[in-house]
């Protein structure tokens, strides 16, 4: 069984940057696509980005294109989140999750696995 653990959330001021890293053990994590999800107080959850197997494809959601790098090193089971250029407006839990589709695609319902979250709060 696919089990995530996500790290490197911290307090950081606006237009800071942080990366978060997200580990799979159980599975090797070339059997999944990831995505990356948050979650801010009060609000529903929404897709950030999301990689494909073999990182061949990535998609971003609109509020953080240009600013928002998702990587992956399968040989480590490990997934990156490069956040820059940080505003308010990301703060939340981040999560990470897998789907087994070959393509990434951040409305998939078939995300599962979700690791327990790590929090970004970006604040002055």
């Amino acid at each position: 069984q696919l089990q995530l653990v996500e790290s490197g959330g911290g307090l950081v001021q606006p237009g800071g940057s942080l990366r978060l890293s997200c580990v799979a053990s159980g599975l090797p994590l070339d059997y999944y696509t990831i995505g990356w999800f948050r979650q801010a107080p009060g609000k529903e959850r929404e897709g950030v980005s999301c990689i494909s197997r073999h990182g061949g494809s990535t998609d971003y959601a609109d509020s953080v294109k240009g600013r928002f790098t998702m990587s992956r090193d399968n040989a480590k089971n490990t997934v990156y989140l490069q956040m820059n250029s940080l505003k308010p407006e990301d703060t939340g839990v981040y999560y990470c999750a897998a789907d087994p589709a070959f393509f990434c695609n951040l409305r998939s319902t078939r995300f599962a696995s979700w690791g327990q979250g790590t929090q970004v709060t970006v604040s002055s």
